[in-house]
């Protein structure tokens, strides 16, 4: 019976009793943050508090264990999240996404200002707690993370880290709250009406330019009467697809790029939605129809690419007009659809759109693996792979004596594999859950380790008039850049609300927020914009934290 309350007794370092510890502090963490308050939660960063609150009553772990379990929980993670972030890295620079990532650089070099203000003129002159403060006002972990693995090769590393912690704590609840509160303010200050703003929204999307467009065109127009699909397209002179021709007799075909088309043909059309009405003008009026009804051999399938040596493969290298009589019209990717085009590079899990016969689908379907089973595997070789590279590249010097170190190296690993992976044979797909468990898991382990470290000196460190401090200056970090650069963008460049609120949000990677965003306007234009900008904001959080510890320690 004793051995037994020895598992739950404080002071204990057994190996038993420590992986009681971490369970208990996980889970209960987990629970309790699935509580709202005021439609908001905290979620897993719950664990932290309760880690604190166990290290608090003298719960502790081995000094080892504690740092090895801390590191692998961050590199999971950290690399996680690289995964996520990679494929939109690069894509979120285009379009109206470089206007939204200058103004999410924006409130970071606000908020790194404020801290080098606070730092210099302010009352808080140590910068292991100022960046604990501004990982915790801008609810950053990977941030926090990244600068206590830089502090930790430092002299009194340590005792760095926790001060660390404690600030974070102290700064995370009104960093939520401060987001939010941003959002009300700018609302306020320009009058803003929500549902006017979703109004003009709506109106927007249902002209979207952007998007893959279905429509069926009648060939009327003398000059395009017997062009093959190559003149076609040397008319039109833009990216589009034939999917099916149904010739005036009634019978319909699969079109190759030498079919011809004549007077009366009625041609099923996918393109942008910008280009058509130059469709119309070229080949002839508009005219519904509906395909799936009329009778034809014809078939319209997804086939699902699941064998990994299709990874990065050119959609025109499958050759699909002459091997299988089959045309592609759409590749959905991540739930978005995108124009079939011959230089699109397939990825692991894209779902293509084909017509043509089911015999001859059913082989293609064969070759590109079409098995959801598959996809259920994890790529453990390609994930241990990366955070060996990771590991690599975050110890090696890269000036000024600054390392990516355990954080940042896995972080730009991964997002470069997950963009350029596929040239070395590298499959990066993982399946929702399993990316949402690994990411979940390690941030758990960290912030867990993080909270039992933490937690001894925790209340000493916090409910003084230093602690005070601590809270209102988190504040002022979270609040101060939200209002100027949320102003400029509804003053300067008059940027639809729900897309500001997206952008506080992202710009402070901070879930919570965006959740609240969502659920009060009950669109998801918040998402697309926390998503445009999340990935740039990730990098240059982490980044931004690990310098300012280096420059100032």
């Amino acid at each position: 019976m004793d051995a037994l309350s020895q598992l739950f007794m404080p002071g204990q370092t057994g190996i038993a009793s420590t992986l009681i510890l971490y369970s208990f502090v996980i889970a209960a963490g987990i629970f309790i943050g699935k509580f709202k308050i005021g439609g908001v939660s905290l979620g897993v960063t719950f664990v932290l508090f309760v880690g604190i609150l166990m290290g608090h009553f003298g719960y502790i772990v081995d000094s080892n264990v504690l740092k090895f379990v801390r590191e692998f929980g961050l590199i999971l993670f950290i690399f996680s999240i690289g995964l996520q972030v990679g494929p939109g890295f690069f894509s979120s620079f285009k379009q109206g996404g470089v206007r939204l990532n200058l103004l999410a650089v924006g409130v970071i070099v606000l908020n790194v200002a404020i801290v080098l203000g606070i730092y210099y003129f302010g009352n808080i002159h140590d910068i292991s707690a100022l960046v604990g403060i501004m990982s915790g006002a801008v609810t950053n972990t990977p941030g926090l993370a990244a600068a206590q693995q830089t502090v930790s090769t430092m002299a009194g590393g340590a005792e760095a880290a926790n001060v660390m912690a404690a600030g974070y704590a102290a700064a995370y609840p009104l960093g939520v709250v401060g987001i939010i509160l941003g959002m009300f303010i700018i609302k306020w200050i320009f009058g803003i009406k929500v549902d006017d703003e979703i109004r003009k929204l709506e109106d927007e999307q249902e002209d979207s330019r952007l998007k893959p467009f279905i429509l069926t065109c009648e060939v009327s127009n003398n000059l395009v009467d017997g062009k093959t699909m190559v003149g076609l397209h040397d008319v039109v002179q833009t990216n589009f697809v034939v999917s099916r021709i149904m010739h005036p007799d009634g019978s319909i075909t699969i079109p190759k790029s030498t079919t011809t088309i004549h007077q009366g043909d009625k041609l099923l059309i996918v393109c942008s939605a910008q280009d058509a009405d130059r469709f119309k003008a070229v080949i002839g009026h508009e005219v519904q129809m509906d395909w799936e009804s009329a009778p034809s051999p014809v078939f319209s399938r997804r086939i699902l690419v699941t064998k990994s040596e299709y990874n990065g493969v050119p959609l025109g290298s499958l050759r699909l007009h002459n091997g299988y009589q089959l045309n592609c019209t759409r590749v959905n990717r991540a739930g978005v659809d995108l124009l079939a085009t011959p230089s699109l590079r397939l990825q692991m899990g894209d779902r293509i759109t084909v017509v043509g016969n089911l015999e001859d689908i059913d082989r293609l379907a064969s070759r590109l693996g079409n098995s959801v089973k598959r996809l259920n595997q994890p790529n453990l070789i390609t994930i241990f792979v990366g955070i060996i590279l990771g590991i690599i590249l975050g110890s090696i010097n890269i000036g000024f004596g600054m390392k990516l170190g355990l954080a940042g190296g896995p972080l730009v690993v991964a997002i470069l594999i997950s963009r350029f992976g596929y040239k070395f044979k590298l499959v990066t797909y993982t399946s929702s859950a399993a990316s949402l468990l690994l990411r979940e898991l390690g941030i758990c382990l960290f912030l867990a380790s993080v909270g039992i470290a933490a937690g001894k000196d925790f209340a000493a460190s916090v409910f003084n008039e230093t602690g005070m401090w601590w809270v209102i200056w988190g504040f002022v970090i979270t609040i101060v850049p939200l209002i100027i650069i949320g102003s400029i963008a509804r003053g300067r460049y008059k940027i639809n609300l729900l897309t500001i609120m997206g952008l506080m949000s992202g710009s402070n990677t901070d879930p919570p927020a965006l959740a609240y965003a969502n659920n009060s306007t009950g669109n998801d234009q918040p998402a697309v914009a926390y998503s445009t900008v999340y990935p740039l904001t990730m990098f240059l959080r982490v980044v931004a934290a690990q310098a300012l510890v280096l420059a100032l320690s």
